[in-house]
């Protein structure tokens, strides 16, 4: 088993760096393999809409996000985590995820997906809202905690002293792990459930 760890913050070792090592320490302690991608410092461009990884199967900008989609089609869960900017994630993460998601060639239906932020105050429930619309989208199951996946302060010392967020990082850990292997052991038992996709809305006749 095994799950990604994406921090959307520039600071390698700031407050959603924090959360997420609580998050990670969990997961390994549950016997799920880690690994962290740092994304909020990396070059990222938006995407451009030229369809190129529809033909192509990956982004046409060949950076961290192919590198990346490598990485999670071998996957079976993913934690974002973002720190707050005007009551949203970070712009880069953002572009991150809307080329992640949109361009990859394979299903991440029933990969497990959570979403982790950091706020000095206000903005960590929505910013929460957006990371989660990424895996309610892909038939990604969300793994929740004790409270909202968010942790408070204006530098990692004071993340240390949300005692109750750091709690709340590590039962994330704990209920993702038994999330990943419930699916499993599901799946080995009678497969994944199905998927339609026959349907797709777009009213083109203006009615």
């Amino acid at each position: 088993m095994k799950v990604l760890v994406l921090n959307g913050s520039p600071h390698v070792r700031g407050c959603t760096a924090r959360a997420l090592a609580e998050v990670i320490a969990a997961l390994n302690a549950e016997g799920v393999e880690t690994e962290l991608i740092q994304v909020g410092s990396a070059k990222i461009s938006g995407c451009l809409g030229c369809g190129y990884c529809h033909k192509n199967g990956k982004c046409v900008q060949n950076d961290l996000v192919n590198e990346t989609a490598k990485k999670l089609a071998e996957a079976d869960g993913l934690v974002i985590g973002s720190p707050v900017y005007y009551a949203s994630p970070n712009g880069t993460l953002l572009s991150f995820l809307d080329r992640l998601f949109y361009s990859a060639d394979y299903s991440m239906h029933m990969k497990v997906g959570a979403a982790v932020v950091s706020c000095r105050r206000g903005g960590a429930s929505a910013s929460f809202d957006v990371l989660n619309k990424y895996f309610t989208i892909s038939g990604m199951p969300v793994a929740g905690s004790t409270y909202w996946n968010s942790v408070h302060g204006f530098g990692a010392a004071d993340v240390e002293k949300d005692l109750e967020g750091l709690q709340t990082m590590r039962n994330l850990g704990r209920n993702m792990a038994f999330l990943i292997r419930a699916i499993a052991a599901e799946k080995e038992r009678s497969g994944l459930p199905e998927a339609e996709h026959s349907f797709f809305t777009s009213f083109p006749d203006g009615k």
